[in-house]
């Protein structure tokens, strides 16, 4: 949770500039280390007390509580699995719906000193060098652990590498077997390589360690370049951090206070539980995190935008061999993309930035050997606190498969504004209501959610508050999408239609504005980005349009709507036009 500027992570930094970085990339939920790892292999943390060998219904009621640990015998019905309790699970996980496809996979790791009963290996031993850490959550699960020695599931995910002899350290390196693989053409179609303690960037370790063990990995990849040329390589981090903003993540509506959905939110709901005192909410989305994609089809310093989380990969890998994983909640799938628009397989980029070696930081043999655990990270406060500044200039961007809008509509009779959030792209997207007064909606105060499936619209009316019925309202969607209503309600006040027509051949937008009130006003119309403006006078009943090609920006667009008789009236509307074509990140930040 530190804020890591060039100098501190120069090897991850020379990553993003060399492949893709995903800076929508959400958590799973909000909460701790292994219901994100569950999410990551399975496609959920087995909420809702079931316990079933296939995952949850796909409909309102919970699976039945069935199988199995491989004996035959059944399985009480879990509690809902949001802590690190590690208690040991038996629903279906996504490696074994490979393994039945035929799809072949294996977990790299080390062995450390073996087994444990919680499933973890190298942890409880306090050998921070070996081991995994227990970062391979599939050992949490019961079908796993009674696995057979020689079986496919033993051998997948129960085998590795054991550098550590029981008295040195001297038996090859982490990354033998994966090398040899990639050498050999005999690399599964699918791997996970999780980490010992030393080298995941948990505390108390630095994120070079993990720099270390990562340009091991890509130096074993980049070994066979006919491997690597149909390899991608995907670094994402279990719980949080590192970006530091902390951008609200998209989350379920409990009921009509927080929002609505036009998908089902089926197992995306935790009822809570007042013997334990745990409230009730949205498993996820969680904190923002970053996700390399390292490819031959992600070379050039890309950033790609769209809401990415840990079900993501399992996601890509279904397109990519079509086993479908039902434990992923329909909420969650219409949210979350499937990670393909990090990647462009048109036309593979002969070249990229320099990478530096990360050599030097590799752990001192005699901290490994003599298991040396590092001590509490010095935090040091800077002397005076200020907001750090973003680096300049912009990089180039994926294109995006969301066209989104979010319109308002005064209703002076009644004392309300009606917003109507439309979706007219390929996938689902997520709108995020804030209020800057205590306009309400559906009976709460906000923050609202919304969740609007391709091709549909949401939506709701809000309340203004006060003598003189404010309003203030933002919206929030992805990659900078936004929309701002402001003003007040009746008497003098403007009511002013805004609306936006997208030119997604050009790249432009229109932007049409329509006096629904009683008296003339002068409306303007202002480029944040250039400071052009456009004027008019406009006539009750009338309308105003004006045409932004867009091109000095980018794409981007910040306008800002006023009008000459009402100070207090403001409609702002901003984002990216989307057509189709790769573009830049926003030159406004």
């Amino acid at each position: 949770m530190a804020y890591l500027k060039r100098s501190d992570i120069p090897y991850y930094y020379a990553l993003a500039d060399a492949f893709t970085i995903c800076d929508a990339y959400f958590t799973s939920g909000m909460m701790s280390t292994d219901p994100n790892r569950y999410y990551h292999w399975t496609g959920w943390c087995g909420q809702n007390g079931t316990s079933t060998a296939d995952g949850p219904n796909t409909g309102s009621t919970q699976g039945t509580p069935a199988l199995v640990n491989g004996t035959g015998n059944g399985i009480p019905p879990l509690g809902p699995v949001v802590t690190n309790a590690e208690a040991g699970y038996n629903w279906r996980t996504y490696p074994e719906r490979l393994l039945e496809a035929g799809v072949t996979w294996k977990i790299y790791q080390d062995t450390g000193v073996g087994l444990d009963a919680a499933g973890a290996w190298g942890w409880t031993d306090a050998r921070p060098y070996i081991g995994n850490y227990g970062c391979n959550s599939l050992l949490y699960f019961l079908q796993y652990q009674n696995a057979a020695p020689g079986s496919e599931l033993y051998q997948r995910s129960r085998t590795g590498t054991q550098i550590y002899n029981g008295s040195t350290y001297n038996n090859g390196t982490l990354f033998d077997q994966l090398r040899a693989d990639v050498l050999n053409n005999t690399l599964p179609q699918v791997s996970w390589i999780p980490a010992p303690e030393a080298y995941c960037e948990h505390p108390n370790y630095p994120a070079n360690y993990g720099a270390w063990y990562v340009s091991n990995i890509l130096s074993a990849l980049t070994a066979n370049p006919a491997v690597f040329a149909s390899t991608v390589f995907i670094i994402c981090y279990d719980e949080n951090d590192g970006f530091f903003d902390h951008i609200v993540p998209p989350t379920p509506p409990m009921n009509a206070a927080q929002g609505k959905s036009t998908v089902s939110t089926v197992n995306e709901l935790y009822p809570g539980t007042t013997s334990a005192n745990f409230q009730a909410g949205p498993y996820g989305l969680g904190a923002r995190v970053p996700a390399l994609v390292i490819s031959p089809w992600s070379k050039g310093g890309w950033v790609c935008s769209e809401v990415f989380d840990h079900t993501s990969s399992i996601r890509f890998i279904e397109q990519r061999f079509g086993v479908t994983e039902p434990n992923i909640p329909p909420w969650r799938r219409t949210v979350c993309g499937d990670m393909t628009s990090a990647l462009d397989f048109s036309k593979p980029i002969a070249k990229t930035s320099p990478i530096p070696s990360a050599a030097q930081y590799a752990a001192p043999a005699s901290d490994i050997s003599g298991n040396v655990r590092k001590p509490n990270f010095p935090v040091v406060l800077p002397p005076t606190n200020a907001l750090p500044a973003q680096e300049p200039g912009i990089k180039p961007s994926r294109a995006l498969p969301y066209e989104l809008q979010a319109d308002g509509q005064v209703n002076p009779a009644n004392g309300t504004i009606d917003l109507t959030f439309t979706n007219t792209g390929d996938v689902g997207a997520w709108f995020h209501v804030r209020t800057a007064n205590s306009s309400t909606a559906g009976g709460g105060i906000g923050p609202w959610g919304y969740t609007v499936e391709a091709g549909k619209s949401l939506s709701d009316t809000w309340t203004a508050q006060g003598v003189s019925a404010q309003y203030d309202l933002s919206v929030y969607g992805t990659n900078g999408f936004f929309r701002k209503f402001a003003g007040t309600i009746g008497g003098a006040s403007a009511n002013l239609a805004v609306q936006t027509v997208y030119d997604d051949a050009g790249g432009g937008i229109t932007v049409n504005v329509t006096n629904a009130g009683a008296a003339p006003t002068t409306v303007t119309v202002t480029d944040q980005y250039t400071g052009t403006t456009a004027q008019q006078v406009v006539a009750p009943g009338a309308n105003f349009s004006s045409i932004w090609n867009l091109q000095s920006s980018y794409r981007w667009y910040d306008l800002v709507v006023k009008a000459s008789t009402d100070a207090g009236f403001l409609r702002q509307v901003a984002g990216r036009v989307e057509t189709g074509a790769h573009g830049v990140t926003d030159p406004y930040l």
